[in-house]
C-alpha cells in the first residue's frame, strides 16, 4: 500500500514549492504527503507481528496482545472510507468533469491537459485508488488470520 499511494505523494511535492502558493498552502499539500505515507505505513501492522502483540517500546501494553478489534475497525473504516472517497473523487473529476462541488474543471486541471502531462497526473492518481480496496483486504484477512489463531487450542 505505501507503494500505491507513494505515487500521488511525489506528484503534489513539486506543487508545494509552486511560487503561487502560500506557507499555509505548501504546509497543507506537504503534511498532506507525509500524513498519507505514515497511514498507509500503518497498514503495514496488520501483517506485521507489531499488528498482533504491542512492541516493547509502548510502555504498559508492551507484550500484550492488540484487540482483534482495536485494529480491525479503524482499518474497515478507514478501508471502506478511501475506497468511497477516491471512487467518489474520480467518478465526479473524470467521468462528470466536474470538482466535487459541482464547479467545471478547470482548464489547466493535469487530466485535461493532455499527452505526457495527464499520463503522468494519471500514472500517479489511479494507483491512489486502490488504497482503500488494498486496506480492505488486508482487514478482512487480518480478522481470519486472528480468529483462528484465537479459535486454534494452545499447544
Amino acid at each position: 500500500m505505501p507503494l500505491a499511494v507513494l505515487p500521488s505523494s511525489i506528484w503534489r511535492l513539486p506543487a508545494a514549492f509552486d511560487d503561487g502558493r502560500g506557507f499555509g498552502e505548501r504546509t497543507y499539500v506537504i503534511f498532506l504527503s507525509v500524513l498519507s505515507e505514515v497511514f498507509t505505513f500503518a497498514a503495514i501492522g496488520l501483517i506485521a507481528r507489531w499488528g498482533e502483540v504491542f512492541p516493547r517500546w509502548i510502555p504498559l501494553l508492551r507484550g500484550h496482545r492488540v484487540p482483534r478489534r482495536a485494529a480491525v475497525l479503524p482499518a474497515a473504516i478507514g478501508a471502506a472510507s478511501l475506497t468511497l472517497l477516491f471512487a467518489l473523487l474520480f467518478l465526479v473529476t473524470e467521468v462528470r468533469g466536474t470538482t466535487i462541488r459541482g464547479d467545471a474543471l478547470p482548464a489547466d486541471h493535469p487530466s485535461r491537459a493532455g499527452g505526457w502531462e495527464a499520463a503522468w497526473f494519471y500514472f500517479c492518481y489511479v494507483p491512489l485508488t486502490l488504497w482503500g480496496p488494498l486496506l480492505g483486504l488486508l482487514t478482512v484477512a487480518y480478522w481470519k488470520r486472528r480468529s483462528a489463531a484465537e479459535r486454534a487450542p494452545a499447544v
